[in-house]
């Protein structure tokens, strides 16, 4: 009985490193930034292992905004992992994007109240892909993206560390 636990122990430990292995994405980062609205401020770097920091500027967790946000201090830094769940739907819609075959800038800069995005890959062959998007518009895939990186802020568990 203790060697097919070790076993199985073994296999489920080895199956779980060469998920990580596998991944074509070494680190995933979405920034938004601000308008001259309640825009959410913030950034979310997730590694392949699932393990994320959250950086919550303003405007991240208050149903009803106002613009006395704007005095206090930054929400914090929050750690966690991604649902396995949605770090699948993650990778299936960054493959779907063909993240590096994407335009570089997107967006027309003559409004100047726009939120930007700022997507980061870094792949596991070592090139990486900065895609930059003012007014979070570049195409109907990208603004999906957009949404589901700004739903993961709040379907996640996040644990507050500054």
């Amino acid at each position: 009985m203790k060697y097919l636990l070790g076993l199985c122990a073994f296999i489920f430990l080895f199956s779980c490193d060469s998920q990580k292995m596998n991944s074509k994405y070494s680190v995933i980062e979405y920034e938004a930034t601000p308008c001259f609205g309640f825009c959410p401020v913030f950034k979310m770097t997730i590694n392949a292992d699932r393990t994320a920091v959250f950086e919550a500027e303003h405007f991240n967790f208050s149903d009803r905004p106002s613009k006395d946000e704007f005095s206090k201090p930054r929400e914090g830094t929050f750690k966690g992992t991604i649902k396995q769940e949605d770090y699948n739907k993650l990778i299936s819609m960054l493959d779907r994007l063909d993240v590096k075959n994407l335009n570089d800038n997107y967006g027309e800069k003559n409004v100047t109240d726009l939120p930007s995005s700022h997507l980061r890959v870094k792949f596991a062959d070592g090139t990486s892909k900065h895609v930059e998007d003012y007014g979070k518009h570049g195409s109907e895939k990208l603004s999906e993206l957009y949404q589901f990186f700004e739903g993961l802020r709040k379907n996640q568990q996040w644990t507050k560390v500054n």
